[in-house]
């Protein structure tokens, strides 16, 4: 990235995989690269970009194993909602030893640890310059990390959707299995649907796809990923509207 990039987004909302926090461990929380993570997240956020996060569960619980093994859903949901706050206050100790002023807002109440999510104040904190981490999914089960991001993007009116994951892009087949496949620059959100693509879920896809709310889908463990794909640079996958017809 050059010195003279500029933003093209005033305020985005960064979505990151709980699997992305544990690096290359089996479980849990690696602290140098959740130390990266959050080093980047300050950099853009000193370009003068609003950001808001969406953290999941994925490296510390995963409720729809458990309950295709037996255990109720909604509970199963419940226990990963909590296990994102997990994740979130240790984002924003990461954020806050970079220097970042932070806040987590919690869509399950636990006033010790997180505020409540409320819409204005998250977006107050938003334009006092704050970074704010979502925590606890959509606070209602059956809904995914990936809906809660969708649904908070668009509640902050935010300009675009950053999906964090660990390849390049989306590819028209696993890359780690299919070494034949090939990445996809650009895709509408009916392609993304129709061709069954593992974005995000089709919840998720179809809130983008009614406000028109690009989605980015890049490689976060590439070092200063984040910061090209805000300042406009031709990485990874954007997901976008469909062509209006012609005439």
């Amino acid at each position: 990235m050059s010195d003279n990039s500029k933003p093209i987004y005033k305020r985005v909302l960064l979505k990151l995989s709980g699997e992305a926090l544990m690096g290359e461990q089996g479980y849990g929380i690696d602290p140098e690269v959740i130390a990266r993570i959050a080093g980047e997240v300050k950099d853009v956020r000193e370009l003068g970009v609003e950001i808001a996060i969406v953290v999941g569960a994925g490296n510390i619980f995963r409720g729809l194993a458990l309950s295709a093994k037996g255990l109720d859903r909604a509970s199963a949901d419940y226990m990963g909602m909590l296990a994102t706050v997990l994740n979130a206050i240790a984002l924003q100790d990461a954020l806050e030893q970079h220097g970042a002023f932070t806040r987590v807002m919690s869509a399950i109440e636990m006033r010790e640890v997180a505020e409540p999510f409320i819409r204005r104040r998250a977006i107050r904190h938003l334009e006092k310059g704050r970074i704010i981490i979502f925590a606890a999914g959509t606070g209602n089960p059956f809904f995914t990390t990936d809906s809660a991001a969708a649904l908070r993007a668009l509640e902050i009116k935010a300009d675009a959707i950053l999906k964090a994951t660990k390849v390049d892009g989306i590819y028209t087949a696993d890359p780690t299995k299919d070494k034949t496949a090939t990445m996809f620059e650009t895709l509408t959100y009916l392609d993304v649907i129709q061709r069954d693509l593992e974005v995000m879920d089709t919840s998720a896809i179809s809130l983008c796809r009614a406000q028109g709310l690009p989605i980015h889908v890049f490689n976060l463990n590439t070092p200063g990923n984040i910061a090209r794909v805000i300042c406009g640079e031709r990485v990874g996958t954007v997901v976008k509207p469909e062509a209006p017809p012609a005439g």
